[in-house]
């Protein structure tokens, strides 16, 4: 991989301000990168600001003075300014501002958390004594998903501080702070109030308290709890309703590495690009350094190859996927044709509606099938069923509020080709079906055969114990990694579809009444925005029996016991109900169970992953995500596929030959009982065109040896399609470590 070289850093920037602003004159905002004061220690927190505002022209000017995860600040430059920063010693890099997007009832019990009576299951454990530190939109404290009832005092090791009243925070939310500057237009300042829901639905997801009577609109009934339940929980407001700031972000990661976070969940991402110019990337590198194990959304650009975000080794990527809960409203039409659909919003005065069905792209109106604001003015809906098509930059649920604006009765909500069979279930704001793109396909036919179409929506309520489940949803973004192709991403998927948690206000239609008004309030969503809390409340389960264990111990136990088949035992399917692929689905399907007792991990120190860094970039650009000045040419560089990865991923050059096998080191620790022995089994496609050895075909473990080393052989021998993917697997009387492959030969 090529590298950018450093010099070339700072005219890209100041190119980037111009495109954007008067020639020097504008106020731009910049993460600074600045060496460390050599044989310095800051005495306070006031010393190192003092130090970072001496590079600056006057005072108003500094956002952010950081302390744990950059060697730097955050400041408003013009630049010209920039310009002179940049001149004076101990300058290293600036990094313009990025605004980032955001990217449960029943998942405990589907994940095996909790038994089929609701009780937890004793070898997972609730994550007591863990502090789960979330990056986002703020919190409603006052839900009572973040009851503090029967929790025990946050460890001593906690520093950080509530922002809200003394009331607002209790054993379960220790901590609450907002970090919202000015630097992208927002209002700073405020306290750490949710004001937009997103903070509120992942917080609950990854620790919330149980709570009995959870439902959206009568719909997935049942006691909500997070998945960690007994673990603590600390927000850092880091996003308003403008996005998330890169600089507020790193803010954020300061202070939950500051104040004693064990886990971080971040339900955010942005454009993929080199890891000395991604905010996140710096900030959980020093994150992960202090033992902090940081998990992180992978995208909703899917089902597009290499859209991810978030792709740095030493994070988790969280994929998205379903669960086998289908809120069903179900249509029929024509010949008793029937399909799946769904939707929270289920009348209560009803159990169908039945009405004249009309496609909104019959209108005249340039781009009315997606049913935007204002789209279907003049066209006649009235009383009708309109059928919509998804995307058009238009929300879900904004397509049925234009529906119900212009006098419609009922929406079908259709997906395009690139959604598939992927559903999702939406508090809508009238009676309305989410179906597939096969079902679209038939209404449309339908509407084009038929003088006077029909069509009904039958509403089932909740139905449990559907399938395929999981499957892989079509927004989660896909691999393969554009930072690291080496580097097997995303590494795990989980529930990131339909999932119910907190939620500070009541959603649906505005004219329906809640059986009881004073009742918590809860929202159905998706997103990978959902699958990441669930991985970061696994993660502190891990945490809570295993507290010795690193970041890097913890990911691998999680990736090394992932299921790649579906409840009934097929292989998970994506969108288009096809086998899903590493590229979409990582090592698989998190089994929580199963990664408490995962019998070996790969461990990952953190000089590896300077060698890792040292491998890809020059010493500058290494010293910023490090933090400290780097010299590359003393660090035994590690090239992307010897990093002691859960996964393997091998990129053959493009002059590649059957003689000359691509080379693969790893070592295991053994985490099992005292002796174990371990053999290998090698699972590749027959005929794929990779062969695949690894040496020694057996491993020894004891006391005396708890660490032992293979080596794994890619042979190349034909090129018959661009990806080959398969596992290895090391098989125990007790235990299976299953590390998937993927070989890629250069594109045709």
């Amino acid at each position: 991989m090529g590298s950018i070289k450093l010099f070339s850093l700072l005219p890209f920037l100041l190119f980037a301000l111009v495109a954007t602003g008067d020639a020097g004159d504008e106020l731009g905002t910049y993460v600074v990168h600045v060496q460390p004061k050599e044989n310095h220690v800051f005495g306070t927190t006031d010393d190192r600001k003092e130090w970072h505002q001496s590079f600056l022209p006057d005072n108003g000017r500094l956002l952010h003075s950081y302390h744990h995860v950059a060697s730097g600040f955050a400041a408003r430059l013009t630049r010209r300014e920039l310009d002179a920063v940049s001149a004076m010693p101990g300058f290293v890099a600036a990094v313009p501002d990025v605004i980032y997007r955001l990217q449960t009832t029943h998942t405990p019990r589907f994940l095996g958390l909790d038994t089929a009576l609701g009780v937890r299951n004793p070898s997972v454990g609730s994550g007591d004594g863990v502090i789960i530190g979330v990056l986002d939109t703020g919190v409603f404290p006052n839900h009572p998903s973040f009851s503090g009832e029967g929790m025990p005092p946050p460890p001593a090791k906690w520093k950080g501080r509530c922002d809200f009243n003394a009331s607002s925070c209790n054993n379960k939310l220790i901590g609450a702070r907002s970090f919202i500057s000015d630097g992208n237009g927002a209002t700073p300042g405020g306290p750490p109030t949710d004001e937009e829901g997103h903070g509120t639905h992942t917080s609950s997801t990854a620790a919330g308290a149980v709570v009995a009577g959870a439902q959206v609109l009568g719909q997935a009934n049942g006691t909500a709890s997070g998945m960690a339940p007994r673990a603590h929980l600390a927000m850092y407001k880091v996003c308003s309703e403008d996005g998330c700031a890169s600089v507020d972000i790193l803010a954020g990661i300061d202070a939950a590495v500051s104040d004693g976070c064990d886990v971080i969940s971040m339900s955010l991402g942005g454009e993929s690009v080199p890891f000395y110019q991604d905010s996140i990337a710096v900030g959980t590198f020093a994150a992960a350094e202090k033992g902090i194990f940081v998990s992180m959304a992978a995208g909703n650009s899917g089902p597009n190859y290499t859209t991810l975000s978030n792709e740095a080794p030493w994070m988790l990527t969280v994929a998205a996927s379903t669960m086998d809960r289908l809120i069903s409203a179900q249509v029929t039409f024509g010949d008793n044709l029937s399909f799946v659909g769904e939707s929270v919003y289920q009348p209560d005065n009803l159990t169908w509606i039945e009405a004249s069905l009309v496609y909104a792209g019959a209108s005249s109106t340039p781009f009315a099938q997606f049913c935007g604001n204002g789209s279907l003015d003049g066209f006649n809906v009235k009383n009708r069923i309109v059928l919509c098509d998804r995307g058009g930059n238009v929300g879900r649920v904004d397509k049925g509020a234009e529906v119900l604006r212009a006098g419609g009765a009922g929406m079908v909500l259709t997906n395009q080709f690139i959604d598939g069979y992927s559903l999702l279930a939406d508090a809508h704001v009238l009676p309305a079906s989410h179906v597939s793109y096969a079902a679209g396909l038939e209404i449309k036919n339908y509407i084009n055969s038929t003088a006077n179409p029909m069509l009904k929506i039958v509403f089932r309520g909740t139905v449990l114990g559907t399938s395929p489940a999981p499957a892989i949803t079509s927004f989660s973004s896909r691999g393969p990694s554009t930072q690291n192709l080496d580097i097997l991403k995303p590494d795990i998927t989980g529930p990131g579809v339909s999932v119910l948690a907190a939620w500070p206000f009541q959603v649906g239609p505005p004219s329906w009444v809640p059986p009881m008004p004073t009742a918590p309030t809860f929202n159905i969503i998706s997103g990978t925005s959902m699958s990441t809390p669930h991985l970061a409340g696994i993660a502190a389960l891990i945490k809570s029996k295993h507290p010795d264990w690193s970041p890097a111990a913890i990911k691998s136990a999680i990736m090394t016991t992932a299921d790649v088949t579906d409840r009934s035992g097929t292989p998970i399917v994506n969108e288009q109900h096809k086998a899903a692929d590493f590229f979409a689905m990582g090592a698989g399907h998190v089994n929580p169970d199963k990664a408490m007792d995962p019998g070996l991990v790969y461990d990952t120190a953190t000089g590896d992953y300077i060698g890792f860094l040292c491998s890809m970039y020059t010493d500058q650009e290494v010293s910023v995500i490090a933090r400290q000045s780097v010299n590359c040419s003393t660090v035994e560089k590690i090239p992307q596929r010897m990093l002691n990865y859960p996964s393997i991923s091998v990129s053959f050059v493009p002059d590649w030959s059957p003689l000359a096998p691509v080379i693969v080191e790893r070592t295991v620790k053994h985490v099992g009982n005292a002796t174990a022995m371990y053999q290998v089994q090698v699972d590749m496609p027959a005929g794929s065109g990779v062969n695949v050895t690894v040496t020694p075909s057996v491993l020894w473990f004891s006391d005396v040896m708890p660490l032992q080393k293979f080596r794994v052989l890619v042979f190349p021998l034909n090129a018959s399609t661009t990806a080959v993917q398969g596992a290895i697997r090391w098989v125990s009387d007790t235990h299976t470590v299953r590390s998937p492959i993927s070989a890629m030969f250069p594109s045709h």
